[in-house]
């Protein structure tokens, strides 16, 4: 099994280990766990919105 963590596979949709033969180019990660590949969305969700939230403070 990989040990250098997961990836999302944007070409599977499904998250892969990182010895995949999916082209690291077509790949999201490495994220520390398989169910941690599979939530990629809602962590770059909150990330964008703790930025709009900054962004928006200095208005």
């Amino acid at each position: 099994m990989a040990t250098d963590g997961w990836y999302w596979c944007l070409d599977h949709q499904t998250a892969e280990p990182s010895d995949s033969d999916c082209p690291p180019g077509r790949r999201l990660g490495p994220y520390p766990s398989k169910e941690a590949a599979e939530h990629w969305k809602e962590q770059v969700a909150k990330h964008n919105d703790a930025w709009d939230a900054e962004d928006d403070w200095g208005k």
